[in-house]
């Protein structure tokens, strides 16, 4: 990629400004007047016309001004970024903290009263996926006899989520066999995460034959079972804002990204793209995961609730005002991360 020039790059971050601010093609007149870069209409027309030719803007129409790119995009939220600058709504600070101080600590209730307070101040579509079970840290297991070879498992972590499953046996197990075996396993798993535990199962059972007490082996292929459901049964997305869909998106559009919402393996795939990374994470355009999200953008950060992280984010047009959203996104992903410490 060639490098601009700070004069050329100070043009282009004009025209994106200019851009998302009044959602037309934009002139080197119109430059010229909003800016004060002491150049002439003439000199920013010749530096549009480089900057189109370099792939950073584009012109819907011979006679009409320029339009950014993706690329374009991508080097103006480059450039947000590493100002490490930007300021948040004082309004919104103070509407979020006090929104969710008075929320019960729960962690469904709190992801979706963030995603409103997200979407009302950003004004596009906010996005919130709870912690991934796989990263929940386990409180305790209990099993509990439901018929003659069925036995409920109830599964809470740490954070207060609760996960159920009816598990069907091979043979029937007493209510002190089971007794036993939730013991051993409380012993054995409490504290660890779900991924952890799905580990340590794969790693016993491979020694299951050595073993003397059948009831450990039975032990550990119930909580096998389990453990398996709940990683797979991941919490959908939460999402907040429909009313502001219509400003920046086309009915059938809409119908794209409630489906991508609702798709559980493509909420997955998002999680683990942004999991391991640190700040915000903004995905334009083409550069989206989600095939239904590329004719937007994505900006998402992270939140942990014991070890175990969640998403928070907003979806929006390609000329979204990153400069509002990325800090917004960045405070509520900090602001979730400190409540749920303090609630526990």
């Amino acid at each position: 990629m060639v490098a601009l020039d700070e004069r050329t790059k100070k043009i282009l971050l004009a025209i994106i400004h200019s851009y998302i601010d009044l959602n037309e093609p934009v002139g080197s007149s119109m430059v010229s007047r909003r800016f004060s870069f002491g150049l002439s209409p003439a000199t920013i027309r010749n530096t549009m016309a480089e900057l189109k030719d370099l792939g950073y803007l584009t012109q819907p129409h011979t006679s009409a001004g320029r339009v950014p790119t993706e690329k374009g995009y991508r080097l103006y939220v480059n450039t947000l970024i590493k100002q490490k600058s930007l300021s948040v709504n004082e309004d919104f600070l103070k509407h979020l903290s006090n929104r969710l101080s008075i929320i019960e600590k729960g962690i469904n209730r709190l992801v979706e009263e963030t995603s409103k307070t997200l979407s009302e101040f950003s004004r596009y579509l906010a996005l919130a996926v709870p912690p991934r079970a796989e990263g929940m840290r386990l409180k305790h297991i209990e099993f509990i006899r439901h018929s003659s070879n069925k036995v409920l498992c109830i599964l809470i972590a740490q954070d207060g989520t609760v996960k159920n499953n009816i598990i069907t046996m091979e043979e029937a197990l007493t209510r002190r066999d089971l007794e036993r075996i939730t013991n051993y396993l409380n012993d054995k798993l409490t504290g660890l995460t779900i991924k952890e535990i799905k580990s340590q199962i794969i790693s016993q059972m491979s020694l299951e034959k050595s073993m003397c007490d059948r009831l450990i082996s039975r032990a550990l292929k119930m909580c096998r079972e389990a453990v398996f459901w709940a990683a797979e049964n991941t919490a959908n997305g939460e999402i907040s804002g429909t009313s502001n869909l219509p400003e920046f998106a086309t009915m059938s559009q809409i119908r794209e990204i409630f489906h991508a919402i609702e798709d559980k393996h493509l909420i997955i795939r998002m999680l683990d793209k942004v999991s391991d990374s640190e700040g915000v994470q903004v995905f334009i355009g083409s550069e989206n995961i989600v095939p239904e999200m590329k004719g937007f953008s994505m900006v998402l950060s992270t939140y942990n609730d014991l070890g175990a992280r969640g998403t928070i984010g907003v979806i929006g047009p390609t000329r979204m005002n990153y400069e509002q959203v990325i800090p917004l996104v960045e405070f509520t992903a900090r602001t979730l991360t400190q409540i749920l410490s303090e609630g526990q």
